[in-house]
């Protein structure tokens, strides 16, 4: 990953913060795209300079998707929104099974944001691609009127090449298939929380914000069939797995004693009212595969960072009903519903 240069390369004595002058075409424009953005996501793509970008895709299929970030506070433990703005757009074409390749980068930034916050957020980004292995290959920049926005909001759309013939989809969910989580629930949305509400804990929770595409590839490049993957962020494990259910037509029975929960965490959860089963995640995800194939996936996880705590929390069962039920630790059947809000607004 790239070290992070924090001196901003726009002069802070002359612009310590954003004019609405540096979304206007002028000089002052050219000048912020020129020497922050340029610098930091320089590449063969961009450099095209135009405004549309001619790219060679070498495959038959891509995926494609986009995604918009608005998280408060922007900056907190594990990551930031530029971070977040990466690793979701990546996660995102990982769950398809495709090779991210490409993102697009829009910044609608408020009048008055501090430069060096933004040369921050910038810099961030640039790091994540990196990590990443994508390439930042187009790009726009909107300044809103002091008090239309907060502080700064990102788009990512992203492109990604599909070079496997599995059909990775809720559809594709069958009866006997069993459930695969590759770590720990709930730190991000409780990072989040703990950050923006000022709260203190006996040790401070990181968010789990990561890229997950070499480790989805390294699933599909083991031979594993793999049926359906789903990283599991806004309304955490319950909300995906409720999706899922509904999309295939098949119940669903979890084992809480097999969900894996950071004690800090739980504790957290505990103080809050929160259920962990709801509480977002950025850096998790579910593979469903068959049986047969489980150990196997499960070995493969483990060798990748983001996959070390990976483990069986589940397993589909006929198609009588479209429902997801949990097992306790006291081992009574309870229904695990879906949510009808959010628990934790704003946390991607």
């Amino acid at each position: 990953m790239k070290n992070l240069n924090l001196q901003c390369p726009i002069p802070i004595s002359d612009y310590p913060r954003v004019l609405l002058a540096h979304g206007g075409g002028g000089k002052l424009m050219h000048n912020l795209i020129e020497k922050m953005f340029g610098a930091a996501f320089s590449n063969d793509i961009l450099k095209q300079d135009h405004d549309s970008v001619q790219i060679k895709i070498d495959s038959g299929k891509i995926a494609f998707t986009t995604d918009s970030y608005v998280v408060k506070p922007l900056f907190f433990p594990g990551g930031d929104i530029g971070s977040l703005a990466v690793n979701g757009t990546v996660n995102d074409l990982s769950m398809s099974g495709a090779i991210p390749k490409y993102l697009s980068l829009g910044l609608i930034i408020e009048e008055g944001f501090g430069m060096n916050e933004l040369w921050k957020v910038v810099q961030s980004l640039a790091a994540a691609a990196v990590a990443a292995g994508v390439k930042i290959a187009t790009g726009d920049t909107k300044v809103v009127d002091k008090g239309k926005g907060d502080g700064i909001f990102i788009n990512t759309s992203g492109i990604g090449v599909i070079e496997h013939k599995l059909n990775i989809s809720p559809k594709n969910i069958q009866t006997g298939d069993v459930i695969i989580i590759n770590g720990d629930i709930g730190r991000h949305g409780i990072a989040i929380m703990a950050q923006r509400e000022g709260l203190e804990f006996e040790h401070t929770i990181q968010s789990d914000c990561a890229p997950l595409n070499e480790i989805v590839q390294s699933i599909i490049k083991a031979g594993i069939d793999v049926h359906c993957l789903r990283d599991l962020t806004r309304g955490g494990l319950s909300s995906t797995l409720n999706e899922l259910a509904a999309s295939s037509g098949k119940e669903i029975v979890i084992d809480e004693t097999t969900v894996p929960v950071n004690e800090d965490v739980r504790g957290a959860c505990e103080i809050l009212g929160f259920d962990p089963m709801y509480v977002a995640n950025e850096g998790k995800f579910i593979a469903i595969v068959p049986a047969n194939d489980a150990e196997k996936c499960i070995k493969v996880m483990k060798t990748h960072q983001y996959g070390t705590d990976s483990s069986i929390i589940g397993r589909i069962n006929s198609a009588d009903e479209a429902i997801v039920k949990l097992k306790s630790r006291l081992g009574t059947m309870r229904i695990l519903d879906m949510l009808s809000g959010e628990q934790l607004p704003r946390i991607c």
